[in-house]
């Protein structure tokens, strides 16, 4: 039995967002891709505490009652010793703690082979955040409503692409408050493209948005350099916050030149968290 999970980083390669309704939601429409790195949970030895945090930004995670991990052990009343290497940025746009979240289900349902199927993790992970559903089997897809429902999209290529957050967090309250605050727009799905093939589906992502994007760098310009830096770097296509950020991704035609344009932001700012990375499918087949 694997005795690890992984917890992919989310990025959401378009965010279109709706005005708020009765309920204090604001609808979306976004198509979300799963990165190959991210956090990774695993089982530590009988006797060992409940949950331990390793990792570079183990010290953002604050205490027990915040934490989506042990949230998760909750609600399958699972009694398991855990290491959480916390290896993505807090707060930054990437799903981080629901994807923990995710990766403690499925890890937990193998390790004590529960009986709980596909439907009842996905129940469980929409009881302990918005993105749980979404990050729990870390597929391609289409999030509509709240972002609850969920249409896989196995057409999406994948797609070569940097990572970057210049270190500083960016409240998602504020920054839905920001977005109020400014011209109405609409959580719109745009028709898919015509064609799948990474040029094109590059192409077809320009004309798209994230609506976030703009309120999030008025109220931390940090995001802005970041995203005129990403812009800027060689091989980069396409330049785009993900979620309410203030995580940057840059879209490239092929791993080598993500992998230089990593290079190049990493030499340009030594102080920010840069990783190239492939988007798509963040799982192994073991690890589903």
């Amino acid at each position: 039995m694997r005795r690890d999970a992984l917890a992919p980083a989310k990025v959401n390669l378009f965010l279109h967002v709706g005005p708020l309704d009765a309920d204090g939601y604001h609808p979306l429409a976004s198509l979300v891709a799963f990165a190959d790195i991210g956090d990774r949970l695993t089982l530590a030895p009988a006797g060992s505490p409940r949950l331990s945090v390793t990792g570079p930004f183990s010290g953002a995670l604050t205490g027990e009652d915040d934490n989506l991990v042990l949230r998760a052990l909750r609600s399958l009343d699972a009694d398991l010793p855990l290491v959480l290497d916390k290896q993505l940025p807090v707060a930054s746009g990437l799903g981080g703690g629901s994807a923990d979240a995710g990766a403690a289900l499925r890890l937990a349902r193998r390790a004590l082979a529960l009986d709980r199927d596909d439907a009842a993790l996905l129940a469980l992970a929409g009881r302990i955040g918005a993105d749980g559903p979404m990050c729990l089997f870390a597929r391609p897809a289409w999030a509509e409503g709240r972002g609850d429902r969920m249409s896989p999209e196995p057409a999406l290529p994948p797609l070569a692409a940097v990572l970057v957050n210049p270190g500083v967090p960016s409240p998602t309250g504020a920054v839905y408050r920001a977005w109020d605050a400014g011209p109405p727009a609409t959580a719109d799905r745009p028709a898919p493209p015509a064609d799948w093939r990474v040029a094109s589906v590059i192409d077809w992502l320009a004309q798209q948005r994230n609506d976030l994007q703009a309120p999030a760098v008025a109220l931390c310009p940090a995001i802005g350099t970041a995203l005129d830096a990403v812009a800027a770097a060689p091989g980069v296509r396409l330049a785009r916050m993900s979620g309410s950020g203030a995580t940057v991704f840059g879209l490239c035609e092929d791993v080598v030149a993500a992998r230089a344009a990593a290079a190049v932001l990493s030499a340009a700012h030594p102080d920010w968290w840069v990783r190239p990375t492939v988007l798509g499918h963040g799982l192994d087949p073991d690890d589903r």
